[in-house]
């Protein structure tokens, strides 16, 4: 894979190009920015073209950058952990592997994909190599939650921001690498907040399902039935992906409701395919009614993320709902 196969990002790939080319490479970078625009992607792109023999890297074409690509290069280490967290055994094992110079190419560069989860004993290790780089080694960090990483270690990295991406470069992914129909690509893609992963994530048949479920409840939703409102929390599942999943298509129901009923701008909303639904939440409900829910949907998710009961959670978010 080469640079010119990435999607978007145009800014933080010529930052990239610059550096190579002008030999300026710093020892450790964090790439953050939201999970699933190609954080990663980019890190091993770059990792291949610190490495590439040509002089437009990466080729694809060059023995270190096929062995890259079959991740078998000995110059190239992903750093990988089972587990919600990295600890310090990982990053010890990492900073014995930099001890050592290159064995085949230039630099040796290790990768470590979501770098917050190192628990503080691990990042105080990981410190210690920031403030003295070993030579012919680069760090590359990638993290969504650069606010969970300590002040310490980003001030020893150069940052580079990866955004969102924009709806076409995301319909544009799902179409060209995933033969995703042009209407369920644009359809996704507005779904998923500028996030590949999050697209890859929903193009299943019964995403699409799920929504359409949610939307004809909500545009049919009667206050005064506060079992077919309980009835509906049943239908949440007992599972925190699933139960975020079907709250985020809630908030995101009510949001494209308070756009359309403020602006009546179709192209604003995410859920363009279903605007009469839309339009007939936001005919029911009063501005600072769909305010209401949005705030009372992000107050469950907090809870269920603490480890709230989540059926009591859900039952209450519902009941509270205008």
């Amino acid at each position: 894979m080469t640079f010119g196969e990435i999607y978007g990002h145009g800014k933080a790939i010529a930052i990239l190009k610059s550096v190579i080319a002008n030999g300026r490479i710093a020892h450790a970078y964090l790439f953050y920015g939201m999970e699933g625009v190609g954080k990663r992607t980019t890190a091993e792109v770059f990792a291949r073209s610190l490495n590439c023999a040509e002089e437009d890297p990466p080729c694809g074409a060059c023995s270190s950058c096929r062995k890259a690509e079959h991740r078998n290069h000995p110059d190239i280490v992903t750093v990988a952990e089972d587990g919600p967290i990295i600890k310090i055994g990982t990053v010890k094992e990492l900073l014995g592997q930099m001890k050592f110079r290159p064995r085949e190419g230039r630099m040796r560069v290790f990768i470590m994909p979501e770098a917050d989860r190192m628990n503080p004993a691990a990042a105080n290790a990981l410190l210690k190599t920031l403030e003295e780089p070993s030579a012919g080694n680069i760090l590359l960090l990638t993290t969504a939650r650069p606010h969970a990483l300590p002040m310490t270690i980003l001030s020893r990295c150069q940052l580079l921001r990866f955004p969102p991406l924009t709806r076409e470069e995301v319909a544009c992914f799902l179409r060209e690498k995933n033969s995703v129909p042009p209407d369920a690509a644009a359809i996704l893609a507005a779904s998923s907040g500028g996030s590949i992963g999050k697209a890859l994530e929903m193009n299943r048949a019964d995403y699409l399902t799920l929504r359409n479920a949610i939307l004809d409840y909500l545009a049919s939703d009667d206050p005064a039935d506060p079992i077919g409102r309980l009835a509906f929390a049943a239908r949440f599942g007992t599972e925190r992906e699933e139960i975020s999943e079907r709250l985020l298509i809630l908030k995101t129901c009510y949001r494209d409701a308070l756009i359309c009923r403020e602006t009546k701008e179709k192209g604003r909303l995410i859920f363009q395919d279903r605007t009469e639904a839309i339009r007939s939440i936001a005919g029911r409900l009063s501005g600072r009614d769909l305010l209401r829910n949005i705030g009372a949907i992000e107050a469950a998710a907090g809870a269920i993320d603490k480890n709230a009961n989540k059926t009591l959670t859900l039952e209450t978010m519902l009941i509270k709902f205008a």
